[in-house]
């Protein structure tokens, strides 16, 4: 079986690091587990827990909780002493946890590093209303693979290698698949007594995400292609667009980086852009403060879609919400984008309830 991760070996700590006050959220035990994982973002979170599920002598410890900012989250002292005592440390990848490298150095982490990037073709920027007529071809023509830089072995002093593209790779559900698959190998080569079970549990979850991918699909083709249009609170949907087929409009935010300010001449073409498209409305994110866009919507006379009609990106809701499994907030999400078009989206698939 080829590997499907990044080992990493942690440098040692080198540079002291400014900490917050977030709590880490630890599934089991740490200390009676034969193997310890730490996860950085609420979806990769997510997903490994999927690949876990009941296994014993495994723990998992979520440092980004809901609804913050992967991009300048700050690792709290519980966090850096987790990440420190993990076997296992699974990224996002692409460049979206800037501030790992000094996390990793504080903690003194020496484990493996899963890159759940590691299989997929990796997108560049699609925001911005300059960009809002070009195809999926044009974008692939800058599209690459980060298996084109690395072997399935490969150790690399880079943690988060691929940072010239899109890092929101679990927009697209068949990303997420791979994704799965890259957890999956990878926690199995971390720990083989568990092979089967991570294996298992992969295999029932991917089954999941190949229905929910259907179901998005089968959603968004029964609108005519050039209705299609989306405008989101920052660029963080272009895998989720160029899969789908739905042209990405703009983006009140026209950056990665959900921290980003957008310009008084950016809001301008945005609100141009939607009154010359016809974009009906303009979706905010859970995690981020709606003002701007209500003032966009506002301008461009379209609705917006904020508080419980928002969309669950950049982070996962907390628990109860709409949006706290992947599952969950990509049938929020597909069913409110298909609404905005005017489509009453068909029942979702029984195993996805």
């Amino acid at each position: 079986m080829h590997k499907r991760y990044f080992a990493v070996p942690a440098l040692l700590a080198s540079a002291a690091l400014v900490l917050s006050s977030c709590a880490s959220e630890p599934a089991d035990d740490p200390s009676s587990s034969d193997l310890t994982i730490v996860a950085t973002t609420t979806q990769m979170a997510d997903f490994t827990r999927n690949v876990v599920g009941d296994a014993g002598g495994v723990s998992l410890t979520q440092l980004i909780q809901p609804n913050q900012s992967a991009h300048s989250f700050d690792p709290s002292a519980a966090d850096l002493t987790a990440l420190g005592s993990a076997d296992v440390l699974v990224i996002n990848g692409v460049g979206l946890e800037e501030w790992l490298d000094d996390a990793i150095d504080a903690s003194g982490f020496d484990g493996l590093t899963i890159d759940a990037s590691h299989l997929v073709t990796v997108l560049g920027s699609t925001a911005g209303t300059e960009e809002a007529d070009h195809g999926a071809d044009e974008d692939g023509a800058d599209e690459h693979s980060a298996d084109e830089d690395s072997t399935d072995d490969h150790s690399t002093d880079e943690h988060t290698a691929a940072t010239d593209g899109d890092p929101h790779i679990w927009t697209d559900v068949s990303n997420a698949e791979l994704i799965v698959s890259a957890i999956e190998e990878g926690l199995a080569d971390a720990s083989p007594a568990h092979a089967a079970s991570f294996e298992a549990n992969a295999t029932t979850y991917s089954a999941k995400l190949a229905a929910l991918d259907d179901w998005i699909r089968t959603n968004v083709d029964t609108v005519p292609a050039a209705e299609r249009l989306l405008v989101s609170n920052h660029d963080a949907l272009g895998y989720y667009t160029a899969a789908y087929g739905i042209t990405y409009v703009g983006a009140v935010i026209p950056s990665f980086d959900d921290n980003a300010e957008p310009s008084a001449a950016a809001m301008d073409t945005l609100v141009a852009a939607i009154k010359a498209t016809g974009v009906q409305a303009v979706f905010s994110e859970a995690s981020l403060s709606p003002k701007t866009a209500d003032t966009i919507a506002g301008e461009a006379g379209v609705t917006v879609y904020s508080g419980e009609d928002a969309l669950y990106v950049d982070s996962l809701g907390p628990e109860g919400s709409a949006g706290d499994t992947y599952l969950k907030a990509q049938l929020h999400n597909s069913t409110l984008i298909a609404e905005s078009w005017g489509v009453t989206p068909t029942a979702v698939p029984v195993d996805l309830q």
